[in-house]
């Protein structure tokens, strides 16, 4: 994320900047004939990020493939990610395109793709905080994306003050500004922003992995046609190694689950409904 990124961003969130990305004509448009709306974030690299103006990241690129081997188009529209699965479900968006984690909770509101990518929860701290256990971080300011999976986790440590924002740029400013003891995200996120930041003395500290809920796009359980598009244009990118191509874009060094390299089973995900 370039330097002038938090500055768009905000702008973007604020105003709710609509930019129209044509993936190819075709039949999968709304029923107006428009192109499907994407609700996505502006600030969580590599995953989901806006750069010169273009939304972006490894989920955002990979819905573009899977919208042109399908025949839709696709509008991308920044928004807050607690606002972003009941958008998905109320009609606002017809799709949710935001690291989300497939969680049976989740499935209550929306219908989920199956998966295209696993990961980590990462508590991000000041260098030498050793916050390196669950017991550790009782009694500490956390700081969290509100709605998100990282919230949820933060919310079940014993006397932790959980700390809510409406986006990730929010969170990061606050933690290096010493009003937050660490900032939970998701571990590519949090070392990206790392990476981008070496002056700053921070670490990574209590890590876990998140089993089971793979990353996914969220839909209305309305609409069951657009699922299956979804799952056969996920299924082919899988198949002819346009998902490990996409992943390797956007993460350099962790390797891509191996459900998800060239010829393999991909991540099932099963909705409450199925």
């Amino acid at each position: 994320m370039r330097s002038t990124l938090s500055k768009i961003a905000a702008a973007v969130t604020a105003g709710a900047l609509t930019l129209t990305l044509a993936a190819c004509g075709g039949s999968g448009t709304s029923a107006a004939g428009q192109p499907l709306r994407v609700g996505t974030l502006s600030d969580a690299p590599p995953s989901i990020y806006l750069e010169n103006g273009r939304f972006t990241g490894y989920d955002n690129e990979l819905l573009r493939d899977i919208a042109k081997r399908e025949g839709f188009e696709v509008e991308f529209v920044g928004t807050e990610f607690s606002s972003l699965l009941a958008g998905v479900a109320g009609g606002k968006f017809d799709i949710g395109s935001s690291t989300i984690s497939s969680t049976e909770a989740r499935k209550k509101t929306v219908a989920f793709s199956n998966g295209y990518n696993t990961g980590f929860t990462t508590v991000v701290t000041a260098k030498g905080a050793n916050l390196k256990e669950v017991a550790s971080l009782g009694g500490k300011r956390l700081g969290v994306v509100q709605g998100s999976v990282q919230d949820e986790f933060a919310g079940k440590v014993a006397g932790a003050q959980v700390v809510r924002f409406p986006d990730y740029n929010a969170g990061f400013a606050q933690l290096k500004n010493g009003t937050l003891d660490g900032w939970v995200v998701p571990q590519d996120i949090g070392q990206k922003y790392l990476d981008q930041n070496p002056n700053v003395p921070l670490e990574l500290g209590y890590t876990a992995e998140d089993k089971d809920t793979p990353s996914a796009f969220a839909v209305a359980k309305t609409n069951p046609d657009l699922l299956k598009k979804l799952n056969d244009g996920l299924a082919k990118a899988i198949a002819d190694g346009t998902v490990a191509r996409i992943y390797g874009q956007f993460y350099k060094t962790t390797p891509l689950s191996k459900q998800l390299q060239p010829g393999g089973p991909g991540l099932p995900v099963k909705n409450l409904d199925a």
